[in-house]
């Protein structure tokens, strides 16, 4: 573990997680704009002259469409459909692409793609080097202009150089990422907090729930076809590309409508975080799907994403003894397709 996080003040609770003693910090995000290391993120580099071959081989982004303007969100497949990790897409120069993705998948994708990367010429390097920060407020825009110089982007856009990337996801509130030299973290980030509230990630993290943006972790890799987190109702997966690992099952699900699970979002009645992975169980006792993120709310509830079944009377579900109330996604259950987006300009 660097560091870097301590040294502002935060206290490691894991590998995943960093705390700050600031009170209450889910409540003070929803009215304060909040500064946080997102820790539990990682970052892997494909480098080379193949390395967009490489790429196009294996994942569900069209990857020119990865101009280092759009940044748009992939997965990478089994050959039965089965995500081994979603992340988002950036390309840093002609030769170098970088992959953001829960840190605990960083080491298995790279393994997985080195089976691929000689005969592309291409090499693969986890990058300890680099921090991550997230910024999330109603005046997360402007500081990143003051602090970072730059205009932030449109949603699964980027803008930057190749020290310095950020990028605009979804979420209640302005939310702002950026990658830059681990040298530069702390600094930048002291910066930000002189105007915006340190938080621990579990904020992004619950701002991610609220999104209905599920990001893999290893609890559920190799176990999930992409639909089964809304990953095409984001935009996270091309239809119009060729084949990659994977795509004939992914296809087929879309096509024929065979999806039987989908990621849902809900707040239970209580304040006990279930671990991933542990059931959403009907009055029976049925297994009707299971958690893949959880945090507590501005409120001291937990709120979930499951994926559940897709059964039009399931009745009654909880969760480790606690009452699941479903809540409504941001976005429709329907296929977006990444060329539209990117072409939008916000």
């Amino acid at each position: 573990m660097s560091d870097w996080t301590t040294a502002l003040g935060g206290r490691r609770v894991s590998d995943e997680r960093v705390a700050f003693d600031t009170p209450e910090p889910a409540r003070q995000a929803k009215e304060r704009t909040v500064v946080t290391p997102l820790v539990h993120f990682g970052v892997l580099d494909v480098t080379g002259p193949g390395a967009s071959k490489l790429l196009q081989g294996q994942t569900s982004a069209q990857v020119d469409l990865a101009d280092g303007d759009y940044a748009p969100l992939t997965c990478f497949c089994s050959a039965k459909g089965r995500m081994l990790a979603n992340a988002q897409l950036l390309r840093i120069d002609t030769e170098r692409y970088r992959l953001i993705l829960h840190r605990g998948l960083l080491e298995p994708l790279r393994d997985h793609l080195k089976k691929f990367a000689p005969f592309y010429k291409s090499e693969l390097s986890i990058r300890d080097d680099l921090a991550l920060l997230g910024l999330t407020g109603k005046e997360a825009h402007a500081l990143a202009e003051v602090h970072f110089d730059v205009t932030p982007p449109a949603l699964w856009h980027q803008v930057g150089d190749e020290e310095f990337q950020l990028l605009a996801h979804p979420g209640p509130q302005q939310r702002l990422l950026a990658c830059l030299p681990l040298t530069r973290a702390e600094a930048i980030a002291s910066r930000l907090a002189e105007q915006a509230l340190l938080v621990g990630n579990a904020v992004w993290c619950l701002q991610d729930i609220q999104a209905g943006l599920a990001w893999l972790t290893p609890a559920h890799q190799d176990a999930l076809l992409p639909q089964m987190i809304n990953w095409e109702a984001l935009g996270g997966v091309s239809f119009k590309k060729g084949c990659y690992t994977g795509q004939e099952v992914v296809a087929r699900a879309h096509f024929r409508g065979q999806v039987k699970k989908r990621l849902a979002r809900a707040q239970l009645e209580g304040d006990r975080l279930p671990e991933l992975g542990t059931a959403v169980v009907d009055e029976n006792g049925k297994s009707q799907g299971e958690v893949v993120a959880a945090e507590l709310d501005a409120y001291g509830q937990v709120e979930v994403l499951a994926v559940l079944s897709t059964k039009e009377e399931i009745g009654p579900l909880s969760v480790d003894g606690q009452a699941v109330k479903l809540l409504k996604l941001p976005y429709p259950i329907e296929r977006l397709d990444p060329e539209s987006l990117a072409q939008a300009a916000g």
